[in-house]
């Protein structure tokens, strides 16, 4: 999708007119994770997260997939397998933390399948937009484990717990199309499209007020254990912080002026 300003072998990163553009590289194992990309993925995150250089993050993949899960042969390899409680701990774990903890808008751009531990590091972003050749699919089961990646808890909120049961238990391929009017994803689009969809979509957030983008997605974590009390209270707190920003004068400014806001995120 994009050209590379930083690389390892196995994740390819670039950073222009402030969107981190983060794409998985081992597309001839279709962008499975083995422990080098998947420390390297926290790392990459680390930096964007770090940098106020980077607004908004755009994380997809190369070649046909978006990500096929965990490779295989690295937990059947005697040499190279960490061991799943390593793997769950130090790779996947994580790297859902990091997606939902970054105060940043995180874009899961599906180029391809996604399956696994591949869908859920998807349906985990912020806003999440397919290709009309994309698939999810729960395959855990299909080879006798249970949804990781926080798939059991973003599935039944997404989707019902009637539909993720049957989802996770069946292992059913699910369509970018049917994944939008299921709720799993914010949308499809054709794939003559996607490139520019995915380009336009993180220019409009990178250049919205992101502090503010920042708080909303901290807001809607915490309601997702919080009781309406809590999250009242919660609000007030976030209302309060975004009311102090720049961007919130710059904004108020702009309307009143009629004019189009230049919000610096700040």
């Amino acid at each position: 999708m994009v050209g590379i300003i930083g690389m390892s072998n196995s994740i390819e990163l670039k950073i222009e007119h402030n969107i981190a553009y983060i794409a998985l590289n081992r597309p001839e194992v279709f962008n499975s994770f083995n422990r080098e990309m998947a420390l390297r993925l926290q790392s990459i995150l680390d930096d964007c997260e770090a940098n106020d250089a980077v607004r908004a993050i755009v994380l997809t993949g190369n070649g046909k997939a978006f990500c096929a899960g965990q490779d295989l042969k690295e937990v059947t390899s005697p040499e190279l397998n960490p061991g799943f409680k390593k793997i769950l701990e130090e790779h996947y774990n994580p790297i859902i933390l990091r997606i939902r903890n970054i105060e940043k808008p995180i874009i899961g751009a599906v180029n391809g399948v996604a399956a696994g531990a591949g869908a859920n590091i998807a349906l985990a972003c912020d806003v999440v937009v397919a290709n009309e050749n994309a698939n999810f699919i729960q395959a855990f089961s299909l080879i006798g484990l249970i949804p990781d990646s926080a798939g059991s808890f973003f599935l039944p909120r997404l989707v019902g717990f009637q539909k993720a049961s049957a989802l996770a238990m069946l292992g059913d391929k699910v369509g970018a199309k049917e994944a939008e009017r299921l709720g799993m994803i914010y949308k499809y689009v054709p794939s003559d499209e996607f490139e520019e969809t995915i380009n336009k979509l993180a220019l409009k957030m990178a250049n919205m007020p992101t502090k503010a983008l920042g708080l909303i997605k901290k807001t809607f974590n915490q309601s997702l254990s919080n009781n309406l009390e809590t999250q009242l209270e919660l609000e007030s707190k976030h209302q309060i912080e975004a009311a102090g920003t720049n961007d919130y004068a710059e904004g108020v400014n702009a309307f009143i002026e009629k004019r189009k806001p230049n919000f610096k995120g700040r």
